[in-house]
């Protein structure tokens, strides 16, 4: 294990200005998307999504790496540059998606555990040569009446997470370490704080008994935030108090960086959100975002798998980039969505 390198990469991801890009879809969820304007999901077409965006001008001032999916990493530009090769020379840094997905959990009804460690040490291997440099791995956690999470679960989900980023860092790969809960439902800000604090307890415990290098590691939590169907949902100041309350209870300060993931939040929630946890600094890890959604939604629209519209879905891409980028450093405001990109 490399340790000084697995710190200079998990820095640069975490840099001040800079997010993180999730474009790891799996080929079932790009459909879904490509669904909603109405195109057919072929490889091609999703070559050409993944390149306007990743080619988008601007972007890279804001965007510190991409998350890429298993086809996505084999893909080329139009030119024949490969993906990983293209965004490094933008400065940008390639990663990959390398859990296989929620399973249920056998003999925990509605519950689910992270499947894909068998073999990944040689996956990673594999990614390396093709030119990741980090990866990600997402556990997740839902909340639901009566015993759900269950301990175990919460649990279970842990080890793997903490089983995954030993790997990682062993073949020289920075780990993003997400432990999801889930904003579904109709929970309280409070009960999200609760699982919250649970399930970050247990995922640096984990971490530390399987010896992961705190410093080469990315994490990539949830906000605490009401569920979508709550009745009274908690305001914007509120969810940022909640969830620095949280980290700053449960995350080491050895951790370079806490890269957010979006979870169904609108892309202006995100943005926001975001911004005044900064604005509630000093803080001991840089606060960032890992999004997907929130900064594809606009782009996708923009595009509409239309040839014409490619430079119009860059525009949108960036626009969004932008704005994250400024929230990174509390200086978001929600009259900058009005503003030209």
């Amino acid at each position: 294990m490399n340790s000084s390198e697995l710190m200079r990469v998990a820095g640069a991801m975490v840099a001040r200005g800079k997010g993180i890009l999730a474009a790891d879809e799996s080929g079932g969820t790009i459909k879904k998307r490509f669904d909603g304007i109405k195109l057919e999901s072929t490889e091609e077409h999703r070559r050409t999504y993944r390149e306007m965006l990743f080619t988008a001008p601007g972007a890279a001032e804001s965007v510190s790496g991409v998350i890429l999916y298993d086809e996505t990493i084999r893909q080329k530009t139009r030119d024949g540059t490969p993906f990983p090769q293209y965004l490094t020379k933008q400065g940008i840094i390639p990663g990959i998606k390398v859990d296989l997905g929620a399973k249920p959990l056998a003999g925990f009804s509605g519950e689910t555990i992270t499947e894909g460690l068998d073999g990944l040490r040689e996956r990673l291997v594999e990614y390396r040569g093709l030119g990741a440099r980090f990866a990600k791995w997402r556990a997740v956690i839902d909340i639901a009446e009566g015993t759900i999470p269950s301990a175990f679960a919460v649990a279970a989900n842990a080890h793997a997470l903490a089983r995954y980023a030993a790997l990682c860092q062993e073949n020289d790969i920075v780990p993003i370490v997400e432990p999801e809960v889930l904003m579904d439902g109709a929970h309280s800000i409070e009960r999200c704080e609760q699982v919250t604090e649970a399930v970050l307890e247990r995922v640096f415990r984990e971490l530390f008994e399987h010896r992961v290098l705190l410093e080469g590691m990315v994490l990539k939590p949830n906000m605490v935030i009401s569920g979508k169907k709550a009745a009274n949902r908690a305001p914007p100041q509120a969810v940022a108090e909640a969830t620095l309350r949280v980290l700053r209870r449960h995350v080491p300060p050895a951790v370079p960086g806490i890269a957010f993931l979006s979870g169904g939040q609108s892309p202006t929630e995100a943005t926001l959100h975001l911004s005044l946890m900064n604005k509630l600094g000093p803080l001991p890890w840089s606060l960032t975002f890992s999004y997907g959604r929130a900064l594809q939604d606009t782009a996708l629209k923009a595009w509409g798998g239309v040839a014409a519209n490619f430079a119009a879905g860059q525009k949108e891409y960036a626009k969004r980039a932008r704005l994250n980028g400024l929230a990174t450093t509390g200086r978001y405001a929600p009259d900058m969505e009005s503003q030209a990109a």
